[in-house]
């Protein structure tokens, strides 16, 4: 099977140039064969492996404890020669030998602490929890059903791709959406509701609102603002605090620390100005 593409050249307007039939060959054909040779294999570039992260990947423990093997092996080989080379066992500034065996005593001490230390130091491993608190959908019923058709659409769309397990909208000091996970009270082991003035009035509203950036709450546990949150999960690991233009603010709790990557970040904005666009269109006073 062949194909072939003909490609046509612009010439370019000249006033001063006598006019000329164009030259039959300016038509330029190039052929594409599409029918391969039987038993031929696949000769592009293949992606390769890098066997020494592969390695250390499965050998962690091993690697780690590595150093401390290699040093205490140059250790103990250090004092051999030392014992059997006749030399005597105190030190001598003067002997050459000496302060090549100071060095290589160096040199292993340094790899023993090396390896004390990759042992001690790992990366924490990050997991997903079980948010604890009550699901709920909480929609005001005033809203359109297109307002709410777009707020359950954001939902399982957060919800499906990103560590998002609660959402919360608030517009012109409103409470539009309460969905997902919310807080329990533990007087009636109900779901905390959100008090949209009482968050109004904290510092963490007011500075998303003053900066109109988002703002991401990475570990949700090191932030004395989170006790202006009461509505989400007492375990909710991250927040993002996405300004709805200069009337609102959607509120994204997270599952997993640092669980939101800079994607999720530009992809949650983005429908946060789709969400104020929504919102903008319509007169929620009217509604509300």
């Amino acid at each position: 099977m062949e194909a072939g593409i003909i490609l046509r050249f612009r010439i370019p307007w000249n006033p001063n140039r006598r006019f000329s039939p164009p030259s039959p060959s300016l038509p330029v054909f190039i052929r594409a064969s599409s029918t391969s040779q039987s038993g031929s294999s696949y000769r592009g570039p293949k992606p390769t492996k890098n066997l020494v992260a592969d390695f250390v990947s499965r050998n962690d423990d091993g690697v780690r404890s590595l150093p401390i093997y290699v040093g205490g092996a140059s250790l103990l080989a250090v004092l051999f020669n030392r014992a059997v080379s006749g030399i005597a066992p105190v030190a001598d500034a003067s002997s050459s030998q000496s302060r090549a065996d100071l060095l290589a005593l160096g040199l292993a001490v340094t790899n023993i602490l090396t390896g004390l230390v990759w042992l001690s130091i790992r990366p924490k491993t990050i997991t997903p929890v079980q948010p604890q608190g009550v699901e709920c959908e909480v929609v005001n019923s005033d809203l359109p059903a297109p307002i709410v058709s777009e707020f359950i659409w954001a939902w399982d769309s957060l919800s499906t791709s990103t560590c998002c397990r609660s959402l919360v909208i608030i517009y012109d000091g409103i409470c539009l959406l309460q969905i997902g996970m919310a807080a329990e009270s533990p007087e009636d082991r109900r779901l905390v509701t959100v008090n949209t003035d009482k968050l109004m009035k904290g510092s963490v509203y007011k500075g998303v609102m003053k900066s109109g950036a988002q703002n991401y709450l990475a570990n949700l546990s090191l932030y004395p603002g989170r006790s202006e949150l009461p509505f989400l999960p007492s375990n909710t690991q991250a927040v993002i605090l996405q300004p709805l233009g200069d009337k609102g603010i959607a509120v994204i709790g997270g599952n997993t620390v640092r669980g939101f990557t800079s994607s999720d970040q530009a992809w949650i904005s983005s429908i946060g100005e789709k969400l104020d666009a929504t919102l903008g269109r319509v007169n929620l006073p009217r509604y509300l």
